[in-house]
This record gives C-alpha cells, structure tokens and sequence, in this order.
C-alpha cells in the first residue's frame, strides 16, 4: 500500500495486563482482571493482550492461555492475545494446537504475539542456558507453529523438535491463521517485523525521537515487501505499530500524580524482582517516574492533561496504536477501573477517528 495508507490510518487502542501479585488472595485478584477484560470489551478496545512470566510478582499470568481461556467466556468483540507466549519454554505441537482451540472457543478472536522472553533468568528455568541458544529455539519453535498452523499434518524434522505424520484435527478458525505480534525491543528486530508485516508494539527502551525513526523504517519496509509471497503474516493488510505505555487517569493532575507514583514504584520492584536477586539494580524511583513521563511512556494526570500526552506521543512516533497498562503496581481495582474508564469516556472519543482529531 501507498504511504497515503499510513496517513490514514486511526489510532486505534489495546490493554496490556501482566496481572501483579499484591499479597491479597489470587482468586480475587484473577476475578478482579477479568472484570477488567469484560469492561475493555465493552468500552470497544481493539484487543486485551496478556503477558506471560516466570518466578516473579509479575507471574500471575503464567499461562496465558488459562486467562484467555476465561476471556473467552466472558467478552464478546474484543480480541484476545498473549504478549507474548515465550515460544522457548513450549512444546510447540501442543502449543499451536491450544491457540487453534482458543480461535474456536473465541469465535475468530485470537491474536498471537511471540517472542523469545526478555528475562535469561526466567529462560533458566526452563533449562535454556544462553541468549544465543533461546533464539535458535524460538525461531525453530515459530517455524513449527506456522507449519502446524496450515497443515493436516505436521511433518518437521529440527533440532530440538522432530515431528513425523503428527495429526492436527483442530485446524484455525481465522485462514490462514490468527494475526502475528512481535515486539520490537531492539533496532534489529525492526527488518525482521517489517518485511514479514507483523504487528509490533515499541516499549520504553526508546526515545520519541528514535521510535519515530523506527517507525519510519518499519513502514518504508512494509511498503517495500508488501506483495512478497511467503510473509509470515501477509494475510494482515493493515499492521499496527503500537507503543506500549503505563497510562494513570484521575479527575486532577495532582491526584493522579499522587496515587500513580507509589504504584509505579511497586511496578519497579516486580519488573526487577529476579535481577535484584540476582544482584542487580531496579529501582523505579520519582527521577525514572519523572523520565517516563518525559519520554511519554508513562501517561498520568486529569482526561485533558493525557488527552494532550497522547497527542504529543502520536504526533513523535507516527504510531497508529496505543497500548495502555491500566492496572499496575498495587494500584486497587477501584482505582485503576476508575482511570480506565475516565479514559474510554473522556480520552478515547477525542480519538474516534484519526489521530489528527485531538488537540
């Protein structure tokens, strides 16, 4: 497609939920997000995506298939995606076939986001020794996944896995199979996202200004192999280049201010849980609460006061989708279902068309 496509392209926006352990019983804290992902569905968010971690705060979604598997029960439109499945620490046959289950249990609504994982920690849990031989897995892994995706039959012969006339009787419900999510947590992933049209989503690695160079070249790429046969996920004529954003709503600045700051210190100490224990720093402090901000990677304060931030960032990145944590730290689920729904109410309208229409 032309630039113009780009151009015109909505911003459209996702909710991104790790499902933080807070000390209270974890049958109410997985009641309490799913009455988080039901409220998503209907307030007309695009997709729940879902993390998947391993020994930490962040690990209530072990498996993200479980949570999905409960989505699926109680949303109707809204679609439904692992961000990612950790495709190293899976039996890939058993895991294309679940995901296959899951298009069908959701009516056509799943989406897969893969990677490799972003801890070396949580590999070694699985027996994975090195960053090097985590990439040879998951690519073999992916490798598998697509296969078994669009095959009666999954013939593969590799190095970790071999797979000789495996019958897959649930085949996907979407053809040729589910949207593809990978993110792109490194410059050199961008080439490899591009040219196969997947769907990505930027975190806070990144600068404004170097995320709207990323973007840039993403979109240059996608034009450039768009009508190349073979892209892993060419079936999407429209991929959605998303920023992955910590998002707190209150009627004032000053209040939002104030109760999203200690959360996003608790935040810290659950993304850094393993390498504190492993010797390292993780400290989410005002000085790194106060460069998110700056960076727009941490949106806080009144509708009109994020209504601005949201512009600011789109306007940077060239993105056309947001995806916003609404529930971390030890935020409580009054406060964060409060900020997510002064959001879609008062911030979402602003952007019902395009991303030009705020401001």
């Amino acid at each position: 497609m032309a630039k113009g496509h780009w151009d015109a392209e909505p911003l459209s926006f996702g909710v991104f939920d790790q499902i933080e352990s807070d000390g209270r019983p974890i049958s109410d804290i997985y009641e309490e997000h799913i009455q988080l992902m039901e409220y998503a569905d209907k307030a007309g968010f695009y997709c729940y995506h879902v993390s998947e971690h391993h020994g930490t705060p962040l690990s209530l979604s072990i498996s993200p298939n479980i949570i999905l598997s409960a989505a699926a029960q109680r949303t109707q439109k809204i679609r439904l995606a692992a961000l990612v499945y950790c495709l190293p620490y899976y039996e890939p046959y058993r895991l294309a076939n679940e995901i296959n289950m899951l298009d069908h249990l959701t009516g056509g609504r799943i989406e897969v986001g893969v990677g490799r994982g972003i801890s070396p920690i949580e590999a070694a849990f699985f027996g994975i020794p090195t960053v090097e031989e985590s990439r040879a897995i998951y690519r073999e892994t992916l490798d598998i996944m697509l296969e078994a995706f669009t095959s009666g039959e999954l013939n593969y012969q590799g190095k970790y896995h071999s797979y000789a006339k495996f019958p897959l009787m649930v085949p996907s419900m979407q053809k040729p199979y589910p949207p593809l999510w990978f993110p792109s947590s490194n410059t050199e992933s961008v080439p490899f996202t591009a040219k196969n049209g997947f769907n990505t989503i930027f975190n806070n690695r990144f600068s404004l200004n170097e995320i709207e160079s990323l973007v840039s070249q993403y979109k240059e790429l996608w034009d450039r192999h768009s009508q190349e046969p073979d892209r892993m996920n060419g079936h999407v004529a429209s991929p959605k280049l998303g920023l992955s954003v910590k998002v707190y709503v209150a009627p004032t600045d000053e209040e939002a201010e104030r109760e999203a700051l200690p959360a996003f210190r608790v935040w810290g100490q659950h993304i850094s849980h393993l390498s504190r224990q492993a010797g390292g720093r993780g400290e989410a402090d005002r000085e790194n609460f106060e460069a998110q901000r700056a960076n727009g990677t941490l949106i806080v304060g009144s509708p009109q006061t994020v209504i601005e931030q949201v512009h600011r960032t789109v306007r940077l990145t060239g993105i056309n989708y947001l995806l916003s944590s609404f529930a971390f730290g030890d935020l409580q689920p009054v406060q964060y279902m409060r900020s997510m729904e002064l959001f879609a109410k008062e911030v979402i309208p602003a952007w019902a068309t395009s991303p030009t229409s705020a401001g």
